[in-house]
């Protein structure tokens, strides 16, 4: 299992630009295999922050986890995602999602109608943009695309999907590289997400997929102030439909007890888990959950990094 963390915002800690490329040093230093950014409102836009970052980086891997799909056209989205390919020199990996309704619909105004079947023709247009033959064509029930698109430097980009649900599982299988999976215990990679991934992408004739598991890691004395600070920090994602459907296909209670929290011990133990289960690549939120936030995060990212 490769393991990656979260260079930009982790569990609603705000970024700047220059703490940002702060840790993208640092990750890249202690030899990290890949560091993400998530696309959020309170955040830097995901593929500049990443634009940003590839010139001050040499080797490690640059992942969005994840850009939602609705708000952004995926012929705009694709030439953004080429320019920061060109810059990265083919180290960059698209991490794409539908999100939510209450983002989609609340937060943006936009309608989120059958987000599977829009995730699957999105996907189709990308790997047209992404083709490199200098035209994209594309006629579907969603998008008509008839457009030149040469990026300079430009090359092939990596597509992972947010998938959970069975369906976006199937098309993420069949279409993409990968899916990357935030609150899905042990039991959720190991009897949902892996096998139905998998075969998906067997089923199509496709490399087998990247699993890229996102989990909040942290190395702890006290371990259960450290957990009750934790369900206090995640509470807000047991009110998201997708979130609860996939905690319903664990063993996990909630949020709290798939995040990673505990001894340096018992982090390697769960870690280790979760490769032996298939998950190819972790996206690890590291977090300070002591009274000592910093020690306690530079405790999990030294674990990390020896892992």
């Amino acid at each position: 299992m490769r393991v990656g963390v979260f260079i930009g915002e982790a569990s609603g800690e705000r970024t700047s630009i220059d703490q940002l490329l702060a840790n993208a040093r640092d990750a890249e230093a202690r030899g990290f295999a890949t560091g993400w950014v998530p696309h959020i409102p309170w955040s830097l836009d995901a593929l500049t922050a990443l634009a940003l970052v590839a010139r001050e980086t040499q080797r490690i891997e640059l992942g969005t986890a994840v850009v939602p799909t609705f708000p952004r056209h995926p012929m705009s989205l694709a030439q953004d995602a080429l320019s920061v390919q060109a810059v990265a020199g083919g180290r960059f990996t698209l991490g794409i999602g539908p999100s939510h309704p209450v983002v989609i619909e609340k937060m943006y105004g936009l309608s989120y109608d059958k987000p599977a079947a829009h995730t699957a023709e999105y996907i189709e247009v990308l790997q047209r943009c992404f083709a490199g033959t200098g035209m994209v064509d594309h006629d579907g029930e969603r998008f008509n695309v008839h457009a030149m698109l040469d990026v300079p430097g430009g090359a092939p980009v990596p597509i992972l999907v947010a998938a959970l649900a069975p369906r976006m599982l199937e098309l993420t299988g069949r279409l993409a590289d990968g899916t990357i999976t935030y609150w899905a215990d042990e039991r959720a990679i190991g009897d949902h997400v892996v096998p139905r991934i998998t075969a998906a992408a067997a089923a199509a004739g496709r490399p087998g997929p990247r699993v890229v598991v996102g989990l909040p890691v942290a190395v702890v004395a006290d371990v259960a102030a450290a957990r009750e600070r934790a369900a206090k920090l995640f509470a807000a994602y047991e009110a998201i439909p997708t979130y609860q459907r996939i905690l319903g296909r664990g063993e996990a209670a909630g949020p709290v007890d798939v995040a990673v929290i505990g001894t340096e011990r018992d982090v390697r133990a769960r870690l280790q888990r979760f490769a032996d289960l298939g998950a190819t690549d972790l996206c690890a939120s590291v977090l300070g959950l002591d009274d000592d936030r910093d020690a306690s995060r530079t405790a999990t990212l030294d674990v990390l990094a020896s892992l």
